[in-house]
């Protein structure tokens, strides 16, 4: 802390007043009232009364129009070096170091008693053991005396400083300098002067896999600067940075695997064009950025871009996705397997839940799990299947017929659906039968007049009964084992449609409804034992 009287060279430094978290922007005196005061620019806006002026007369300038306040410099802690921090995480305390006495011993947070100098606790305070550093919020501020990080931790791989003081990257690259295993960095939440210019390919970070820099303030070129000295980077976090992406990565972030760029509201299809020739890009989650729409330039209808060559799991939960047309543009992703796409009008409109996941994994043919819950085969098939027989009347509306040679599908069709061809050579199609506009939702047209056929039991008649269609297949096995006297542990059902004669569908997840395999009126119902 420091006193009323002393400000040394304070403003640009990080602060923790109370536990939140700012910098200081002034230093000086504020009349008419006495003495020194420091203009704090706090983290949270909430937390301050004024854009940091005072009687008209501007100190010093806020971001926010809330978010500055005058403090007392005794009120304000400036932090620690890394080591210092180290220590009053992970050794014994002062005064601990008589045997047979009880000693205190620090392991995370907690305070553990122990009476002795033990093997054990001599393990746990030697710090050139330790390989994981935990420092969030532990007010760090600096790398301390050259070397002496290197000598004390010199087997440190991953490290979170999450959280806490530091106010420049030549900051964290003094403590990076000295971890020469380093591979996993958290800087998250410390407000942080970037360079402009490129460090050497050969600096503190050349064997750094994971960095996390999420609502540090670092801008787009600033990563690019900074990146020539992540050569072997593979996982890159940004999230709550206001990013805007304003130039393509040359000769940088090569390695990459996974980007994060949640919560940066600028971000738009146009930007991502930007990163789309990363060549190992597997994971990239864009959640909370306001992405509408997505279209990929390169490809047309049935085919699949050049760009994301490898990309493998998107995240887009919580954006502004209200058309298919964004789903039709993912099936062209030629790696894409994995989605999530939660909370946005497209999924939470007024179809229901189940309909969207269904016509979601219909149009993207290669997904195999989504919103993290995998896709087995028969979801497919009951999903293609319903997005088949929903679309069949616009399908012959358009100029599709069952003769492929008379099939004349317009372009708005083919744009709006480009996977119906496949699926219609992959289930045949659609009659006229199969091409009736969708009833109004009301109890009476979800009843399905269903038979019921032991096909091992010769002596078992066939039964004729009318089930909702919103039926679990748990509950027809409960209904069916009071019919047929069998436990319902040994019940197999299966279903047979009059449409698609020899092909039998089996009922293999309890947990679902008739409407999720597709049954419709008139099907039979196959139960074995």
């Amino acid at each position: 802390m420091m006193d009323d009287t002393l400000t040394e060279d304070v403003v640009g430094r990080r602060v923790d007043i109370n536990g939140e978290l700012g910098i200081v922007r002034f230093a000086g005196v504020v009349p008419p009232v006495a003495g020194l005061w420091l203009g704090v620019e706090w983290d949270n806006p909430e937390r301050g009364k004024h854009d940091g002026s005072h009687e008209g007369i501007v100190y010093f300038k806020c971001r926010h129009p809330t978010g500055g306040s005058f403090v007392r410099p005794n009120k304000a802690r400036f932090g620690v070096d890394f080591l210092t921090a180290v220590k009053e995480r992970y050794v014994l305390e002062d005064g601990a170091e008589e045997k047979g006495k009880e000693q205190v011993l620090v392991i995370g947070n907690r305070l553990v008693e122990t009476v002795g100098f033990d093997s054990i606790a001599k393990q746990q305070s030697q710090l050139n053991k330790l390989q994981e550093v935990c420092l969030r919020s532990c007010m760090v501020n600096c790398a301390g005396e050259k070397g002496r990080i290197a000598e004390a931790c010199p087997n440190i791989r991953k490290v979170d400083l999450s959280r806490n003081l530091l106010s420049s990257w030549e900051e964290v690259m003094g403590i990076a300098d000295q971890l020469a295993h380093l591979d996993i960095l958290d800087l998250s939440e410390n407000k942080l002067h970037f360079p402009s210019a490129s460090p050497s390919l050969t600096g503190p970070f050349s064997a750094l896999k994971v960095l996390v820099l999420n609502r540090t303030g670092i801008t787009w070129a600033e990563v690019l600067h900074c990146a020539t000295g992540w050569p072997v980077l593979e996982e890159l976090y940004l999230e709550s940075n206001d990013i805007f992406i304003s130039e393509r990565p040359t000769d940088v972030l090569q390695m990459l695997k996974i980007l994060d760029l949640s919560s940066n509201r600028f971000i738009d299809e146009n930007q991502l064009f930007l990163i789309a020739y990363l060549p190992r890009l597997q994971q990239l989650m864009l959640s909370d950025t306001g992405i509408s729409s997505l279209h990929f330039p390169d490809a047309g209808v049935g085919c699949k871009t050049s760009m994301f060559p490898s990309l493998q799991y998107l995240v887009v939960n919580d954006n502004q996705i209200s058309e298919w047309l964004f789903m039709n543009e993912l099936d062209k992703l030629p790696s894409l397997h994995s989605l999530s796409c939660l909370r946005n009008p497209l999924t939470e409109g007024d179809r229901a839940a189940q309909t969207t996941r269904q016509f979601i994994i219909a149009r993207i043919g290669q997904l195999k799990t989504l919103n993290r819950c995998e896709i087995l085969p028969e979801e497919r098939r009951g999903a293609e299947y319903d997005y088949w027989k929903a679309y069949g009347s616009e399908w012959k509306a358009a100029g599709g017929h069952q003769s492929p040679e008379r099939n004349r599908l317009n372009e708005t069709f083919l744009a709006a659906h480009p996977r119906y061809q496949l699926l219609c050579l992959k289930y045949g199609a659609p009659e006229d039968g199969e091409c009736k506009p969708q009833q109004p939702f009301v109890l009476k047209n979800r009843l399905l007049k269903l038979s019921i056929k032991c096909p091992n039991q010769l002596d078992q008649r066939v039964i004729e009964k009318q089930l909702p269609d919103s039926m679990t297949i748990q509950k027809i096995k409960g209904l069916l084992s009071r019919l047929v006297k069998v436990p319902v542990s040994e019940l197999l059902l299966s279903y047979e449609s009059p449409k698609a004669p020899g092909i039998e569908i089996e009922l293999e997840n309890d947990q679902q409804s008739l409407q999720f395999y597709s049954v419709e009126n008139g099907d039979c119902l196959l139960v074995r034992w």
